[in-house]
């Protein structure tokens, strides 16, 4: 069976690359592969890495989860939230905070619609960075804790 979904990532490589109009020694150069391996790996007859698929996904400019998820190395609901999660750290027109709040968010209604563990299941940094602000926090009491602070003072005109 994993030969099977070996060739599924294969062909799904292949496919990328022909779309990218790259030649096969043009991605493995770009990969940091060899030729003959990658070679392989477009035929079904190896199986990467999660690194080698992370440098490849790079070349080809294409998420790495996504190849994850070809190669049985990720859920696809996992690859889904990891990518929501990487979009919203990843954008540059909103602060860390936002961030924050966003991420707690989205959890919220993980939670609530049962595709998330609990509060508190899940290991939180001490920092909180990339995740909720911290377990057990609901996001409205994130919201609550300034992030629309600075619209009510902008917007009342009694301040």
């Amino acid at each position: 069976m994993a030969s099977l979904n070996v060739g599924n990532l294969g062909e799904y490589l292949r496919e990328q690359r022909r779309a990218a109009q790259l030649s096969l020694r043009q991605l493995a150069d770009a990969a940091g592969v060899s030729n003959p391996y990658l070679s392989q790996i477009e035929r079904g007859l190896r199986k990467p890495s999660a690194d080698v698929l992370q440098q490849v996904a790079k070349a080809l400019r294409i998420s790495a989860e996504t190849l994850y998820v070809r190669a049985g190395i990720l859920d696809e609901r996992e690859r889904e939230e990891l990518e929501t999660r990487a979009v919203i750290l990843a954008d540059p027109s909103i602060d860390e905070r936002q961030k924050s709040v966003l991420l707690q968010i989205y959890d919220s209604f993980r939670r609530e619609n049962g595709s998330a563990p609990e509060p508190g299941a899940a290991a939180v940094p001490a920092d909180g960075a990339g995740t909720s602000g911290g377990a057990g926090r609901d996001a409205r009491d994130g919201i609550g804790d300034g992030a629309g602070a600075d619209a009510r003072k902008d917007h009342d005109p009694h301040s």
